[in-house]
């Protein structure tokens, strides 16, 4: 039985016995393509080329890619775990031809592999053929019909006629596309699945996809010849591995079984494989959601609240979930897993295993975080499906699903999921509708300008952004202009349109990239003037995002372009980034890897990987060897290169998880002082940077601490405003500024002198304030009724207050409150241990009564407090309180 990696290494060796060059997998998190969320073919890394915008030194290509399928049309997520050959991360085996041969090969090439090396039974396989399109003008696909026949010797009858809907890929709704052939392979016992191919049945599935690319579609949707005719194939490792392994699911592969067995391991449970078990399918759901989580970290992705970090979140939880509902897990696991993860992928990704402990620690803290509200959100669940039930509905309200999402952090399609496990659903319609008033909300709050200038209905044109690097004036023809989604080609652009964003053919200006923002600055043409507020990338287009403020425009027109002052300043502090990571490195070490930069012209920020704050000596350490290479004037420089002859040179530096073409851009100051792959734009020489100064330094998230810098006139600026609030202090002070430090300890000794004094004179004006509220009790029942207003002291002095009166009353229900500074309000409640046997409750009373002082607390039936903001309601609250008390007691 062949292993994976010998499944994986055969493919690979094939294509380079017959002239195809082995390329790395791109990252899973494709950075410099806004259009995609995650890799999702093994196309991506090529698109340029289909575009006809880019090239290679080679013709032929062959590689495995990492794959993530979990949005948009490629979102497998909903199958995962229910079946067997379904998942959201996966090995893309691929050959490629640009413009080099093209169906004889692809097909004749794919059939020698799968049946001579592989082995797999020729009356096994069936072809699928595109059966042509009347609306797009095409016919069937004769010329891969006769190729099948003729140079392999598939049975004529397993060679089938689909529709568009299969045999027709496109990679959106625009751009390179062409008619595919897929190869499916019948695992029925009787070879009689003929007529289950492309029925999405189990038995017989998709091997492999030979993409024949050889139209362009336009903004039109009108389809026209591309100049040279590509291969693009893609066969899912996975399924390969299934079948020549001889087992009846992907799961039950090498790829995934050392990480099922760590799974039992951990939970005490036994995988049996089976598709009718909850257990068996939260086994499958959460090994392959750790893969994905794995690779996708490994590739610089991070969980968050927004884009593909809250993707990321909704895998992690959904497996957490699957884990505490069928696996009785009630710890966070998941993390455990990593490590069988790397073991299994590292073969084929080496920077996996490199960076198990980092994505431990990643996926076991949002773990924790969210199993901290799962049971709770749990709760809510079970409560919504008895009341449903109950009342003889089957459909959860949006409102609970809402509730979940925005409380306990339950995504949408983890609650439809577990209320399909209930035989119900969710009212969808009610949750978009509450979700599109939450985003409504949230862009009403939203400052980012560029929030809807990354989607657009078609592909933009490219532009030529070659002198970005060197130039800060030029000239350009004026495509047309993206306005709210669309782009646009005709017409003219006036005043009247807003904020708009040009798309010229070739521009000087930088787009936001790298770290580095985007330039800004003035479009001319003879009828009019556009300024430009921000620069952005989206695709191959540059977008010169800004507004006509003179006349007007319109497509094809020659403009002038003029980028403003801020690139120097840009330029100084880029340089001093690069400066800043070789001196982490020197005071700090290696590991201090560049996270994620950030540099424009009021100061550069700089991400790093590091378990500590930086001590004070290190600080001034990294601060003075910049300002030493600085003050060196060492020339700055760049060169274009193979990136595999980047990559053996000494010291170079790569941003983690970034995707690089073949052809890269070496930044190196000095010889060989710094070397980093970098597209921004720097100084000529060091020193140009002028100062370098630290302003900043915090942690931003576990392992990884933030640098905040200045450079050059911002670093001048910042130390002249220093100067001038030390004298203004001196001044106050009535010393010298060399004697600050000291009148301020002096300062400190005598307010903590001051506060001792306060406190003792506070201490007694509140057991003052606690025995009358005493004295003046109300009894019922023998149960003192302790409600009013104390003077302002610390919380824990309060509640030793409330202890007192407890203690002093024998039985007693009490709600106090006081007034705080800011404006502030504070509530507490406390009961003693018999009225709380009779249901009496203070976190219920603080519930119930802190909305009115506009806050919101809760605790337990002792004890409780809330804060609030009203202060010139307590009384109204303090009232409530002493009404529900006495309810209670009376009842």
């Amino acid at each position: 039985m062949m292993t994976s990696k010998q499944i994986r290494q055969a493919f690979i060796d094939f294509f380079v016995d017959r002239q195809h060059t082995h390329v790395p997998s791109s990252t899973s998190v494709p950075n410099d393509d806004p259009t995609l969320m995650f890799t999702n073919a093994g196309m991506n890394q090529f698109k340029d080329v289909f575009l006809g915008v880019g090239s290679r030194p080679y013709s032929r290509a062959v590689d495995t890619q990492k794959c993530i399928r979990v949005s948009g049309k490629h979102n497998d997520l909903e199958e995962v775990g229910r079946d067997g050959y379904h998942h959201t991360f996966f090995e893309m085996l691929g050959n490629w031809s640009f413009g080099d041969y093209f169906k004889k090969e692809a097909i004749a090439w794919a059939w020698q592999l799968l049946t001579e090396v592989y082995g797999f039974e020729k009356d096994r396989l069936h072809a699928t053929v595109f059966e042509g399109d009347e609306a797009d003008g095409l016919g069937r696909d004769d010329e891969a019909v006769e190729l099948w026949r003729s140079v392999t010797d598939i049975d004529p009858a397993h060679i089938h006629m689909c529709s568009k809907k299969d045999n027709f890929w496109e990679m959106g709704a625009t751009g390179p596309c062409g008619p595919n052939s897929e190869i499916h392979i019948d695992m029925t016992p009787d070879k009689s699945g003929r007529d289950l191919v492309n029925k999405d049945d189990p038995r017989v599935v998709e091997l492999w996809n030979l993409v024949f690319m050889q139209f362009n579609r336009g903004p039109d949707g009108k389809l026209t010849p591309l100049p040279a005719r590509h291969i693009d194939t893609g066969a899912g490792l996975e399924r390969i591995c299934r079948v020549l392994q001889g087992v009846d699911s992907n799961y039950d592969t090498d790829l995934f079984t050392p990480i099922l067995e760590q799974i039992g391991r951990l939970t005490g449970k036994k995988y049996s494989a089976r598709f009718d078990s909850q257990v068996d399918t939260a086994f499958r759901v959460i090994a392959d959601h750790i893969r994905m989580l794995t690779v996708s970290i490994t590739d610089g992705a991070r969980p968050s609240n927004e884009g593909r970090g809250y993707v990321l979140r909704r895998i992690l939880r959904r497996a957490a979930r699957f884990g505490r509902q069928y696996l009785d897990a009630s710890e966070p696991f998941i993390y455990q897993l990593v490590p069988a993860v790397a073991e299994v992928l590292g073969p084929a990704f080496p920077d996996v295993p490199g960076s198990v402990q980092r994505v431990m620690d990643i996926v076991r803290d949002e773990e924790a975080s969210f199993g901290r509200t799962l049971d709770r959100g749990m709760k809510l669940f079970f409560d919504a499906v008895e009341t449903t039930k109950t009342a003889n509905e089957r459909l959860i309200s949006g409102s609970v699903a809402f509730r979940l999402y925005d409380e306990a952090g339950f995504p949408v399609d983890l609650t439809r999921q577990m209320a399909e496990e209930n035989g119900l659903s969710v009212d969808e319609a009610e949750f978009e509708r509450l979700m599109q008033e939450k985003r409504q909300r949230d862009r009403a709050a939203t400052k980012g300008r560029m929030a809807g200038m990354q989607a657009f209905d078609v592909q933009l044109p490219a532009t030529d952004d070659r002198d970005k690097w060197s130039k800060l004036a030029g000239d350009g023809k004026l495509l047309g202009w993206a306005l709210q989604g669309k782009f646009i080609a005709e017409g003219r652009l006036d005043e009247a349109g807003g904020e708009a964003g040009l798309v010229l053919d070739r521009t000087c200006f930088y787009p936001e990239a790298g770290g580095q923002v985007g330039d800004v600055g003035l479009i001319s043409s003879a009828t009019g003037t556009f300024a430009v507020d921000d620069t952005q990338k989206v695709g191959d287009a540059v977008v010169h995002v800004g507004k006509v403020t003179e006349g007007w425009f319109e497509p094809n027109q020659p403009c002038q372009l003029h980028v403003e002052g801020i690139r120097q300043q840009t330029a100084r502090h880029h340089t001093a980034t690069h400066l800043l990571h070789w001196a982490l490195h020197k005071v700090v070490g290696e590991h201090a890897a560049q996270k994620g930069s950030l540099v424009d012209p009021e100061r550069l920020r700089f991400d790093f990987e590091h378990n500590q704050p930086l001590t004070a000596h290190e600080t001034a350490e990294v601060e003075r060897l910049v300002n030493v290479r600085i003050a060196e004037d060492v020339p700055v420089s760049w060169r274009e290169m193979p990136y595999g002859e980047a990559k053996e040179l000494p010291g170079l530096q790569a941003l983690f998880g970034e995707k690089y073409g073949d052809v890269v851009r070496m930044v190196e100051i000095g010889e060989g002082l710094s070397r980093e792959l970098c597209g921004g734009t720097h100084l000529d020489r060091t020193g140009q940077a002028g100062a370098f100064l630290i302003v900043g330094e915090e942690a931003i998230g576990k392992g990884i601490r933030r640098i905040t810098a200045l450079a050059g006139e911002a670093a001048v600026a910042h130390m002249q405003k220093t100067r001038d609030i030390v004298s203004q202090v001196a001044g106050e002070l009535r010393c010298s500024p060399d004697d600050i430090p000291v009148r301020i300890r002096n300062l400190q000794e005598q307010v903590q002198t001051l506060k001792k004094q306060l406190a003792k004179g506070a201490s007694q004006d509140l057991k003052g304030a606690t025995d009358e509220l005493l004295d003046t009790a109300e009894k019922i029942g023998g149960a003192a009724v302790i409600t009013g207003e104390l003077p302002n002291a610390d919380p824990a002095r309060l509640r030793e207050a409330l202890d007192v009166l407890r203690s002093k009353a024998g039985s007693a229900a009490i709600l106090v409150g006081t007034k705080v500074d800011e404006g502030k309000v504070l509530l507490l409640s406390a009961m003693t241990e018999d009225l709380v046997k009779k249901g009496l409750h203070a976190g219920n009373l603080i519930k119930q009564v802190a909305g009115i002082v506009g806050g919101r607390g809760g605790g337990k039936p002792d004890m409780a407090q809330a804060g609030g903001s009203e202060p010139d309601k307590l009384d109204e609250a303090i009232a409530a309180a002493r009404k529900a008390i006495v309810e209670k007691l009376s009842s």
